[in-house]
């Protein structure tokens, strides 16, 4: 007898029957002789609208009591799973994070795990149970309540799955599986029957909303086999794997996109490694997480470096960078909202120069003008207008052959 870990999103809990269609999925792999943990999500836009009461009461509300809002959503949708089972005659337990034993770092709104304690999980299972755990959250190790950050259920998930050994973890999702896009925006996307872990990392880290980017690191870092498939139709999704075995011939395999993006430019910078460092660091130290990177010397000694953050990131953003002006060395920093971030992703793209140079070509035919770029073996990025984003992800999903047409 294995363990498995299916994990269920919003829209698979979204209300009671939806709810019952879960227990069913739930069921059946049950019956397959198998032990199972199940991970959910908050019941459809529980989350949003959580969020939405909070941005009513304040601009920027305070984080740890996010956490305490936030992860309520999920306490609601173990507790009813775990009786629609019930109903249907079999034994289940639900768990909050931390009654599972997910131990986190001390940062409010996105930590990390850092351990799990699965003996509570292991002693029902043992009896028979099924064992239901709210994803997204976990406890710090000062005893406050964590989230791990939107999406955060996959990484959950994961984490559980290779804690407790298990055989395979299914994220069960309102799509069939991975696409070549987001098929809500491009609609001549289309699904594929695996994807590598390194691609999928990158897809992830790019704003392809279908998996948490730490669940696929657990995934990698694990060797958990791990499946993406549909709640709601019963067909086969898209396995992620460490090496792909199918449509080889794919240069370019997924392109992603993402909006919401801001430059901040820091102007007058000392130009020496050790300012460089400090800005970094300083961010890093206060928790914000910066992407695409920018430096160029102006004159002898000074240097202006720009990088993008998420929108919900500028205002914490702005004022670490104005307390810490003087300490760091620099003249002025202004922003730019409205961007968006568009990139390609691919391990072919190791072992086929000239990808970078159709992209670039590809946008400018459109005229969409590129305001940052970034690289790497398997993925280029750029940052453009956002109101060009759609246009420019329909441009790069034909040129690079990905159109379901294209397979015809």
């Amino acid at each position: 007898m294995g363990v498995v870990v299916l994990k269920f999103g919003g829209t698979s809990v979204g209300n009671v029957e939806r709810i019952k269609n879960t227990a069913n999925r739930i069921l059946d792999e049950k019956k397959m002789g198998n032990q199972v943990v199940v991970v959910v999500s908050a019941m459809g836009k529980t989350t949003d609208q959580l969020v939405t009461l909070a941005k009513e009461l304040s601009s920027y509300p305070n984080k740890r009591e996010m956490d305490m809002l936030l992860s309520t959503g999920e306490q609601v949708t173990i507790s009813l799973l775990s009786m629609a089972l019930a109903e249907k005659g079999h034994s289940a337990i639900s768990f909050t994070g931390w009654q599972a034993g997910i131990l986190t770092e001390s940062v409010h709104s996105n930590a990390r795990i850092i351990d799990i304690d699965q003996k509570r999980i292991t002693n029902q299972l043992a009896k028979g149970n099924i064992v239901i755990v709210a994803g997204f959250q976990g406890v710090s190790t000062d005893g406050e309540i964590t989230t791990l950050g939107r999406g955060g259920s996959d990484t959950t998930a994961v984490a559980l799955a290779a804690a407790l050994e298990a055989e395979k973890c299914v994220i069960y999702t309102d799509v069939t599986g991975v696409y070549t896009s987001d098929p809500r925006f491009i609609p001549q996307a289309r699904k594929l029957e695996a994807i590598s872990y390194d691609e999928m990392l990158e897809l992830s880290n790019l704003g392809a909303g279908v998996l948490h980017s730490r669940a696929v690191e657990f995934a990698k870092n694990y060797q958990i086999p791990l499946e993406v498939c549909s709640s709601l139709v019963r067909e086969a999704g898209t396995v992620i794997e460490e090496e792909v075995t199918v449509e080889k011939s794919l240069v370019v395999r997924g392109v992603a996109f993402e909006g919401d993006i801001t430059r901040i430019t820091i102007f007058g910078l000392k130009n020496s490694f050790q300012n460089l460092s400090s800005v970094f660091t300083t961010l890093a130290n206060n928790n914000i997480n910066v992407d695409i990177i920018i430096q160029n010397q102006t004159d002898g000694e000074d240097a202006y470096l720009s990088f993008s953050i998420k929108n919900d990131d500028l205002h914490d953003t702005s004022k670490i960078l104005e307390d810490y002006q003087e300490t760091l060395g620099f003249d002025h920093f202004e922003y730019e909202a409205g961007l968006a971030k568009v990139s390609i992703i691919g391990s072919g793209m190791i072992s086929n120069p000239g990808v970078a140079a159709k992209m670039f070509s590809t946008l400018a035919e459109q005229n969409i003008m590129i305001k940052m770029v970034s690289t790497s073996e398997i993925k280029v990025s750029t940052v453009i207008e956002e109101q060009q984003m759609i246009k420019a992800v329909e441009s790069l999903h034909t040129a690079f052959g990905l159109d379901l047409v294209a397979m015809k």
